[in-house]
C-alpha cells in the first residue's frame, strides 16, 4: 500500500511540473540576419519533416508540438547552419520559459531568446561553409 501512495505522489508530482512532457511547445525561428538576406531552412524530427522554408529579412518560421512522454523529442535545423532546435533539457525549459523556444540567426551565429532573463543569448557560432548566402 505504500508504494501504491509514493507511486500515486511520484506522478502527481510529474503532472504538476511546468515542464510536463505533454504540454504543447512552440518552437520560432526568426530570421535575424542583417542586410536584407535571406535564409534557407529546414526543420524536422526523427518523426515530422516540416520541409524547406525561404525566410525574408524578419520573417519566421514556427511549429507547436508535444513532447512524447519519455521526453525523448528532438527537432532541429539545418542548411545554412546546423543546429537543434528543441532537446529534453532543464537549461531549454527555463530559457524557452517552459513553452516558446525562439531562435535567431544573426551575422555572427545563432541565439535563442532567453526569455527569463530578457536577452537574445549567443547559443552558436556559424561553421565555415554554411553561412548564409546572397
Amino acid at each position: 500500500m505504500k508504494l501504491i501512495i509514493l507511486l500515486f505522489f511520484a506522478v502527481a508530482i510529474r503532472l504538476s511540473d511546468s515542464a510536463f512532457p505533454l504540454n504543447t511547445w512552440h518552437i520560432h525561428v526568426v530570421n535575424g540576419l542583417s542586410h536584407n538576406k535571406m535564409m534557407f531552412l529546414r526543420c524536422q524530427s526523427k518523426d515530422d519533416d516540416l520541409g524547406e522554408h525561404n525566410l525574408t529579412a524578419g520573417a519566421e518560421f514556427s511549429w507547436k508540438f508535444k513532447n512524447n512522454f519519455f521526453e525523448r523529442t528532438r527537432f532541429w535545423c539545418y542548411k545554412h547552419a546546423d543546429f537543434d532546435v528543441f532537446w529534453c533539457s532543464d537549461d531549454l525549459y527555463y530559457r524557452c520559459n517552459y513553452k516558446n523556444c525562439t531562435w535567431i540567426p544573426k551575422d555572427d551565429g545563432i541565439y535563442i531568446k532567453n526569455i527569463p532573463e530578457k536577452y537574445d543569448e549567443p547559443m552558436h557560432k556559424w561553421e565555415p561553409g554554411l553561412m548564409y548566402t546572397d
